[in-house]
């Protein structure tokens, strides 16, 4: 039975995680602000008040896991807002960043000591992030955020190699979610998480660095 820390884990792919994890007799530890109905009534751990956009708050984190040891550390906390060419709100984007590429790599940095020789390290991120398949513009933060938490993947994956961790950098597909305002062209969190976990399952040293599909494919930078 392995440890799972879920950041984000509140709803959408988040709980998801926490749900299939349990199901399938894993521990799953939520890490979120606040919990939904949906999480309290799940009956696994669950770490409130947690903003991964402050030292202070991921400090307390790192105090209430002393002693822990994390099997894998899912980074899934993130947010997506809409920003055009012609509506650059630069709050906005300092906003993306700090919660999609500054707090992981701030939770990702404040729980290593909690890691070993085996653990491995998820970083979840978007194809939209990928310059070679952006092929429609706009949504600047959530693009510039997405590509900048997958080069720290990158980076981490190469400083954590000789530690014995692997990073998986992955992709949930298109998803209907709250985030995606529940889009109909999305597949379900469940089939989204069953990629996904497949993926983390599969990940070695050997193809730690890589960015993935949920469904398996190897997506261009």
């Amino acid at each position: 039975m392995a440890i799972y820390v879920i950041t984000g884990a509140n709803r959408g792919i988040g709980y998801e995680y926490c749900r299939q994890l349990k199901e399938r007799g894993d521990t799953a530890i939520a890490v979120c602000r606040t919990p939904s109905n949906e999480l309290k009534k799940l009956g696994v751990q669950v770490e409130t008040g947690i903003d991964i956009t402050s030292d202070q708050s991921v400090a307390d984190l790192t105090d209430r896991f002393d002693g822990l040891e994390i099997d894998v550390l899912i980074n899934n906390a993130g947010i997506l807002q809409r920003n055009t060419l012609e509506n650059l709100d630069f709050e906005s984007i300092r906003q993306q960043f700090e919660v999609n590429a500054l707090g992981t790599l701030r939770v990702t940095q404040a729980l290593l000591p909690n890691l070993h020789s085996d653990s491995k390290v998820i970083i979840m991120t978007s194809r939209m992030g990928s310059i070679a398949d952006n092929t429609s513009g706009g949504s600047y933060g959530y693009r510039m955020s997405k590509v900048a938490v997958s080069m720290a993947g990158k980076s981490l994956s190469h400083d954590l190699k000789p530690r014995g961790i692997s990073v998986g950098i992955l992709h949930p597909g298109l998803v209907s979610t709250r985030m995606t305002g529940f889009t109909s062209g999305g597949i379900t969190p469940e089939t989204s998480v069953n990629g996904l976990l497949e993926r983390i399952d599969a990940l070695t040293l050997e193809t730690t660095g890589t960015f993935w599909h949920a469904n398996g494919e190897v997506l261009p930078w």
